[in-house]
């Protein structure tokens, strides 16, 4: 173990923890909106940067640069379909969020259903947050941790040994660093760690392309774009993991989803301390996952020339990095890597503490005591995500005995969450009579049938488009629900906003610059420019 790449890894990540903890002390941490909510009161800066490091984590990483060397840039279209994803939400959904004052987005399923399928909501995100997200975090950071350092042989342990040590050394960490900082220590690691992003994804192609070079770049950048240029193709076929089809049917749903509902991101979004700011973060997030493939997919094709047998295929960006990196940049690469793992880790368990406590426990416990003092329901919003840390830690080394692409295997399971909560939300949106109940039954058929589906192979169809063809169904369902049983009074938006709703008006030619720049990497990475 290099002991330079150890100290200006323990150097960098000190930085942007003692920068995070003097930005947010001032945060009355003592209250719900200011754990929660950063006291609505973040920037575009800290919105866009938080969106996008959130978003950015270890298992984004590790799995597209993984899927970028087994098959080629197609699995780039989860990150460019987002801008279309997070322009729709800047414009549609969160307009309705602030003007409501919602803290969470089932809150805005309960003004328009009703508080059960609120509540139903609130449970699924967080059987979601236990069973994937958190753990699928915390295993990518132990791999790539793993892959880096090399703890298996410097500590003599077994692969299955030396995994669960690091995703309980990682869970540890961010959950330590949660409690003490809510989500405004979040948001502030989130803006540092997503400038480091950007840095670190010039600066490790630029080691790459020159080792791949013998030392010259440009003949490094001339072997990648003339050799192996099928891997340069972005217009994924029906054998890839992401065939070009589905960014019009799934992979928009689950965008969508995502950015518009996604708690512990649409949570970034509500901190916001006007419509104004959080509509120039959107836009800033969405630049952001434009340069993202110099991280996420530009190292994968580096690596398809050097690295010609690799174990593990999850570990073919750490490989990369601790071949081609001097000592102290590869140390500034592991620190990024570790606050990838840390911003969506702590994301997950900030938003896991306000779902159950705002949408499940406050609600139960005032019908049984009266008011409750808001030290009382942080305290325990903080056990509670002591207890979601524990229970991902253990699940999360269990992910190294899936089958297939880890990535792939992490959008496979978020489908049966994702889709079906946006379908509801999406009905909710575009009508006015279709009642409780047909939420209820919507939800119930979507997951039922995906999972039935899925679990027993019941089609070849690739499961983004088999998202598509359910959220049509369930969606026809729920329309049928509000035609034979309709809500008495037709529903209406209640105005409660606690900031300013005045619109950015510049954001329709921002996002008219940011689509024409998302469709060029398209043509560029396709038959038509590089990958001929």
């Amino acid at each position: 173990m290099n002991a330079i790449t150890v100290i200006s890894f323990l150097v960098f990540t000190g930085i942007v923890g003692i920068v995070a903890w003097m930005q947010s002390r001032k945060a009355r941490l003592h209250t719900l909106s200011g754990l929660f909510l950063a006291n609505r009161s973040l920037g575009f800066l800290l919105i866009g940067g938080g969106l996008v490091f959130t978003n950015i984590n270890t298992a984004t990483i590790l799995g597209e640069n993984e899927l970028t060397y087994t098959h080629n840039l197609s699995v780039m279209a989860w990150g460019m379909t987002s801008v279309l994803a997070m322009l729709l939400v800047s414009e549609y959904f969160t307009p309705i969020y602030l003007k409501t004052g919602i803290s969470t987005t089932p809150e805005f399923l309960a003004l328009r259903y009703d508080l059960q399928t609120a509540r139903l909501v609130s449970v699924i995100f967080l059987v979601s947050y236990v069973v994937n997200l958190l753990p699928s975090v915390l295993y990518s950071g132990a791999v790539a941790f793993n892959g880096l350092f090399h703890f298996s042989t410097y500590w003599g342990t077994d692969y299955w040994t030396t995994i669960w040590i690091l995703v309980w050394i990682l869970g540890s960490v961010g959950g330590l660093y949660t409690l003490m900082g809510g989500l405004k220590a979040i948001s502030v690691s989130d803006t540092l760690l997503g400038l480091g992003i950007f840095a670190g994804g010039l600066i490790l192609p630029y080691f790459g392309l020159r080792y791949l070079g013998g030392g010259h770049i440009a003949a490094g950048l001339h072997l990648l774009l003339t050799v192996h240029t099928d891997h340069l193709n972005s217009i994924g076929r029906a054998s890839d993991p992401v065939p070009f089809s589905t960014l019009f049917t799934g992979m928009l749903l689950v965008n969508l989803y995502y950015w518009g509902t996604e708690q512990y991101i649409v949570q970034q979004v509500l901190a916001s301390r006007d419509l104004r700011s959080c509509q120039q973060g959107i836009a800033l997030a969405c630049l952001g996952k434009i340069v993202s493939p110099l991280l996420l997919n530009v190292p994968g094709l580096i690596a398809v020339h050097l690295l010609t047998h690799v174990h593990n295929t999850a570990e073919v960006f750490p490989e990369l990095n601790r071949l081609v990196t001097p000592s102290l940049v590869s140390g500034y690469v592991a620190a990024i890597i570790f606050g990838a793992a840390l911003t969506t880790f702590n994301a997950g368990l900030n938003s896991s503490g306000t779902l159950f406590v705002l949408n499940l426990y406050k609600p139960w416990a005032e019908r049984r005591r009266g008011p409750i003092p808001e030290r009382s329901l942080v305290r325990v919003a903080k056990r509670f995500e002591l207890g979601v840390c524990f229970c991902a830690m253990s699940i999360a080394p269990f992910i190294l005995l899936a089958r297939g692409g880890f990535y792939n295997y992490v959008q496979l399971v978020n489908g049966f969450f994702n889709v079906p909560i946006f379908t509801i939300l999406f009905m909710g949106f575009v009508t006015r009579r279709v009642p409780a109940v047909a939420a209820k039954a919507g939800l119930a058929f979507f997951i039922g049938s995906y999972g039935v589906i899925e679990i027993f192979g019941l089609t070849r169809l690739h499961f983004l488009h088999l998202l598509a063809i359910l959220f049509v169904v369930t969606c026809v369902l729920m329309w049928s629900f509000g035609r034979l049983w309709p809500m008495a009074e037709p529903y209406r938006l209640r105005v409660n906003n606690v900031v300013a709703v005045t619109p950015w008006r510049h954001r329709h030619w921002a996002a008219l610059i940011l689509l024409l720049m998302m469709v060029a990497m398209f043509i560029i990475f396709s038959p038509l420019g590089l990958a001929r």
